[in-house]
């Protein structure tokens, strides 16, 4: 039992020093005096196992960490922060990344006299379908529904504006998004059975 006391006193010692705190803000942060602390680190004492999970989770160690004895050489391992960011902010980045690309084309073709406004119709396909993949991997298919849908409008859309191009106005070409949309909404809403 006194090894374990020392190792956690050297443990706790060395993790508080590297971190930079004092025994006062230790003990704030485990809402435990710095008596107490001052006391584990001189081994004349042993927090309970909860306390000494909490000190582990504190500085990114096991309590295994903290109850075994370590060599001078061994470096404490170092918490890293996580890196945390915003799905849907990165979305909306790839979003206007793409925009921007068909904006330059636009404003290339313009000057050179020739102007293409088509360009954002044929680019939102391509928009809807990179916020679908990052959407699905990120966001776990939350909101999938509402993407697909965009898709197929934008798709039949493009497809339009394309036979306007070519100076054809296939006005019922417009009457596919009425079926397509329905095949999208029943699609969503077909889900396997329970023991089946």
């Amino acid at each position: 039992m006194e090894d374990i006391k020392v190792n956690v006193a050297s443990n706790l010692l060395k993790l508080r020093a590297a971190a930079n705190m004092t025994q006062m803000e230790l003990g704030q942060k485990i809402n435990y005096t710095d008596k107490a602390v001052s006391k584990w680190e001189r081994a004349e004492s042993l927090p309970d196992v909860t306390v000494l999970k909490t000190i582990a989770d504190l500085f990114g160690v096991t309590v295994d960490y903290l109850i075994t004895s370590h060599d001078e050489w061994e470096q404490a391992p170092v918490k890293t922060k996580e890196l945390h960011f915003r799905p849907n902010a990165v979305i909306s980045i790839v979003a206007i990344s793409i925009f921007s690309v068909a904006t330059l084309l636009f404003i290339i073709f313009w000057l050179l006299e020739s102007i293409y406004w088509q360009i954002f119709i044929y680019s939102l396909p391509l928009v809807l379908l990179t916020a679908l993949i990052l959407n699905s991997v990120w966001n776990k298919g939350k909101g999938n529904f509402y993407i697909v849908s965009a898709v197929v409008i934008s798709i039949i859309g493009a497809v339009y504006c394309g036979f306007l191009q070519a100076g054809q106005n296939p006005w019922q070409l417009l009457l596919l998004a009425i079926p397509a949309e329905l095949i999208v909404a029943l699609s969503f809403h077909v889900k396997k059975r329970k023991g089946a």
